[in-house]
């Protein structure tokens, strides 16, 4: 996953009511662009307050029920199928009451191994930023670390990203933001948004094989594949995780 825009153009994007301050990093310095943003680390999502006002929130990426006996469940969960996320024990009750955003600019799928393993980065064709739905949860143990945590719902993939995998994370739209953060909503009517977005929505490059190693956290992550980057930015699907890997 990626989240690369300024904090001012994300605090523009989603909107929040009453217009509060842009978002800095979760550890409270300003915000820097991240490239390669994996599975146990923070991300930034939107979530509702108790008055129904949205705002900012970093959560730790890998949800971690409060009911858990381990925390280290959340390397388990950090994508939750939308066919059965209001079923499976660890998100249903999420689902009911605690959805969010989850907010990035793009993300990454892996061919398949048989295929080259191969990195793509997948990002709006308008060039805006993306809007995951997503789920949260706090986990606490008596004299323990408070851990508010996420998950991102996905989908089946969509043309767009047709040779490289076959999951895509849930893009919510504007129109739908309201209805997914509110607590009250039907939730039924929550489970018709968890389908693929439209083809034609996201642009997807072959990106460089430097984006392979957690550590690496720089705009090299983007750069072109040598051998399939093309003049317009797009890639041939030839063959080629949110995270590592889609659920």
């Amino acid at each position: 996953m990626t989240l690369t825009r300024s904090a001012e153009e994300i605090a523009q994007f989603f909107e929040l009511a009453s217009a509060p301050e842009a978002p800095s990093g979760p550890d409270g310095q300003p915000l820097r662009p991240r490239y390669n943003i994996a599975p146990s680390q923070p991300v930034l999502t939107v979530v509702s307050t108790e008055s129904g006002a949205r705002e900012f929130a970093w959560k730790t990426w890998g949800l971690v029920p409060a009911w858990a006996q381990d925390p280290s469940v959340a390397s388990k969960l950090f994508n939750a199928r939308g066919e059965t996320v209001d079923a499976k024990p660890s998100f249903r009750s999420a689902f009911k009451r605690r959805r969010c955003l989850v907010v990035a600019d793009g993300f990454y799928e892996w061919s398949a191994r048989n295929r080259g393993h191969r990195p793509h980065w997948f990002h709006s064709r308008e060039g805006g930023l993306l809007a995951f739905a997503g789920l949260h949860e706090r986990f606490s143990v008596e004299q323990g670390p408070v851990i508010d945590s996420c998950t991102v719902i996905t989908t089946e993939a969509n043309g767009d990203l047709a040779g490289v995998h076959a999951r895509m994370p849930v893009l919510l739209a504007k129109s739908a933001w309201g209805d997914w953060l509110d607590p009250e909503s039907v939730l039924g009517d929550l489970k018709r948004l968890l389908v693929p977005a439209p083809a034609g929505t996201l642009l997807a490059r072959a990106v460089s094989r430097h984006v392979n190693e957690p550590r690496h956290d720089d705009a090299h992550c983007l750069d072109p594949a040598p051998e399939e980057a093309s003049g317009d930015g797009s890639f041939r699907l030839d063959g080629g995780s949110i995270g590592r890997k889609l659920t």
